[in-house]
C-alpha cells in the first residue's frame, strides 16, 4: 500500500491530541488507519508503540502497565478509531475524557537540529524493526517526513542523496531507501505554498467576520 504523508507548519495543522509525542507520530498513526489489512495495520501499530516508548520511556520499559500506558496512548490519538490485535486490553473512549499525562519531552543531543529528537526516536525505532514490507512502507514515510522537514528548514534545495545519507547515518547503517521512493521536492514546496495560502485566505474570511 502507498499512502504519502504531508507534512506543513505547525500553524497550518490542527491541534494534536498529544503534542508531546510531535505532530510525525499522530501522522503516521493517521497513516495506520488507512491500511485495510488488519494484521497489516497491527503490526503497523505495534512499530508505532514501539518508537512511542523511545519518546516515552517508562522505568521499565517492558513491565505490563507501560505497555498498557503506550497503546492507551495510540488508540487516544487515533481517537479509538483503530480496529487492531493489540497485546493489552483496548481502552474504551468512555474512560479518557481528561487528557492524558504530559510526556516528557527527552533532553538527549540532537544530531540534526531540523530534524527534531522525535524525527532522529522515530528513526531509530524503525530499525529495531523486524525485516519485511511493513518495514520498509514505515521507512519510506519516515524517509520522507525527513525531506520534508529538510525542506521547511531550507527552502533552496535537497538533494535526495544527502536525505538517503543521513537517514543511514541516523539508524546506524540499518536504514535505507531508493532515491525513487521520495517524494518530488516540487511537489512537497508546491504543498508548503498551497498551505500557506489556504492559511491566508482563512485569516482574511476570520477578520472580515469580526
Amino acid at each position: 500500500m502507498s499512502t504519502s504523508i504531508d507534512i506543513a507548519y505547525n500553524t497550518d495543522t490542527g491541534s494534536m491530541i498529544i503534542p508531546e509525542y510531535g505532530r510525525h507520530i499522530h501522522k503516521i498513526i493517521e497513516h495506520a488507519k488507512e491500511i485495510k489489512d488488519k494484521e497489516e495495520r497491527s503490526k503497523c501499530a505495534k512499530a508505532i508503540v514501539q518508537i512511542m516508548g523511545i519518546i516515552n520511556p517508562g522505568h521499565k520499559n517492558n513491565s505490563d502497565e507501560h505497555q498498557q500506558k503506550l497503546w492507551s496512548h495510540l488508540f487516544i490519538m487515533a481517537d479509538f478509531n483503530l480496529n487492531i490485535d493489540a497485546p493489552v486490553k483496548i481502552p474504551k473512549k468512555e474512560n479518557y475524557q481528561s487528557r492524558p499525562d504530559i510526556v516528557p519531552y527527552p533532553s538527549n543531543d540532537i544530531k540534526y537540529g531540523h530534524y527534531g529528537k522525535i524525527m532522529e526516536d522515530m528513526v531509530k525505532a524503525a530499525s529495531l524493526l523486524e525485516e519485511g514490507e511493513n518495514r520498509q512502507k514505515l521507512v519510506k514515510h519516515i524517509a520522507n517526513l525527513l525531506k520534508t522537514s529538510y525542506l521547511q528548514w531550507n527552502r533552496d534545495s535537497v538533494n535526495d542523496s544527502l536525505i538517503i545519507k543521513q537517514l543511514e547515518e541516523l539508524s546506524e547503517g540499518k536504514l535505507t531507501i531508493e532515491s525513487d521512493q521520495l517524494k518530488e521536492t516540487s511537489e512537497i514546496v508546491k504543498n508548503f505554498r498551497k498551505k500557506k495560502t489556504n492559511t491566508k485566505n482563512y485569516s482574511k474570511n476570520k477578520n472580515r467576520r469580526r
